[in-house]
């Protein structure tokens, strides 16, 4: 889960890492009340999951509440890479004498953590990574020890900062790898980290990703969820604990496996070629069991997609048998009742799959067609969703 900036703000300051005040507002009138409580020059910034927001005008200086409110009513509704702004933060102004950029992320090819900073720091990083790696420290960063001061003093002196600024910036990079840890991060970034006019170090723009697998540890990260932006069936997928995630095509999936899954997407996406472009309409990998329950659960969610037209059920009986899993199925029916509108494919295969295919053949329900194989399931998926 990615955070707003003015999130990644606060949860910043919990941890003691140095920021400015901000206040977070949705209105121009509510955005000059509080360019009037912070005083003094303020910078609104809208606040939105994407890079680029300065260059889109998403951020603006303003010298006074007036000026703060004019520029609120600029950013406000305004589109940044098909991301609309419905709120900004109010930031406190800084006398920025040097930027710098400080990240630590999760390394998923090497196993491990790995922290990314640099001395030139600021708006385009992205194009120094490019054209001047060498600019930008890479460090791994082993996860039993973390980024203590002499870690840190490390990844300093790699990134070229000068020593008397080595000695400042250490002590910060520390706190954010404490974020990082504490609160299971994928990635803690900071860009710009700015020296100010005052010899201060400031983290000026945060940007952190949850890992949402330790939500478990974190009860207060439910409170962090944008539910404005998240996805009605996604959200109702979590809550009866699917891994499920919205697709724009026809035909609802349901598996056991991600793996299964992930080739059934193709499958279907292949199949459908032939009927006016079919695509698969969300992933939902059911795990290994496949009770009634969670059979129910998964084709109540896919059945409340208006765009789904059929189901194709592909499922691999292993840890869990074939006849499990159809009389998963049955169950689940029988519990949707009139709720079950929509025809579903399913295609069974591994352990006891001639009993799983006898039971569905037995209930012989009228929506339920059964498939040889993935092939001709995802192909009469594909078409009864053309019809």
């Amino acid at each position: 889960m990615d955070l707003f900036e003015y999130q990644a703000r606060d949860l910043f300051e919990s941890y003691g890492v140095p920021v400015l005040p901000g206040i977070v507002a949705d209105t121009p009138e509510a955005v000059k009340a509080a360019a009037e409580k912070l005083g003094g020059v303020t910078v609104v910034k809208a606040q939105v999951k994407v890079g680029g927001r300065g260059k889109a005008g998403g951020v603006k200086v303003a010298k006074d509440p007036a000026a703060a409110e004019e520029a609120a009513r600029a950013i406000l509704g305004l589109d940044i890479k098909g991301h609309t702004v419905k709120r900004v933060m109010v930031a406190g102004g800084a006398q920025i004498k040097q930027e710098y950029y400080f990240s630590v992320l999760l390394d998923r090819a090497n196993r491990s953590y790995l922290s990314l900073s640099s001395y030139e720091g600021g708006m385009e990083i992205e194009e120094l990574a490019v054209e001047r790696p060498e600019a930008l420290a890479r460090i791994e960063v082993d996860p039993l020890v973390g980024v203590d001061l002499d870690v840190a003093t490390k990844i300093a002196i790699a990134a070229n900062f000068p020593a008397d600024i080595v000695d400042k910036v250490a002590p910060v990079f520390v706190k954010l790898y404490e974020v990082y840890k504490g609160e299971d991060a994928t990635l803690v970034e900071v860009n710009p980290l700015v020296l100010t006019e005052q010899g201060d170090i400031v983290a000026l723009d945060g940007k952190v990703s949850l890992d949402e697998n330790a939500d478990f540890r974190h009860p207060n990260h439910e409170a962090l969820v944008d539910t404005d932006s998240e996805d009605p069936l996604e959200a109702k997928a979590k809550k009866l604990g699917l891994n499920y995630v919205k697709l724009d095509g026809e035909v609802g999936i349901i598996g056991n496996g991600a793996g299964l899954v992930m080739s059934t997407l193709d499958v279907v996406s292949y199949a459908g070629e032939k009927y006016h472009g079919v695509k698969p309409a969300n992933f939902l990998d059911i795990g290994g069991g496949a009770s009634a329950e969670v059979m129910a659960n998964g084709l109540d969610v896919i059945f409340g997609d208006p765009q789904t037209k059929s189901v194709f059920v592909n499922v691999f009986g292993g840890i869990t048998s074939c006849d499990a899993v159809a009389n998963g199925i049955v169950g689940a029916l029988k519990s949707l009742g009139a709720a079950a509108t929509k025809p579903i494919v399913v295609r069974l295969d591994g352990n006891n799959v001639e009993e799983g295919r006898r039971i569905l053949a037995e209930y012989a329900h009228p929506l339920v067609t059964l498939a040889e194989n993935m092939d001709q399931g995802a192909d009469k998926a594909a078409e009864l969703a053309s019809l």
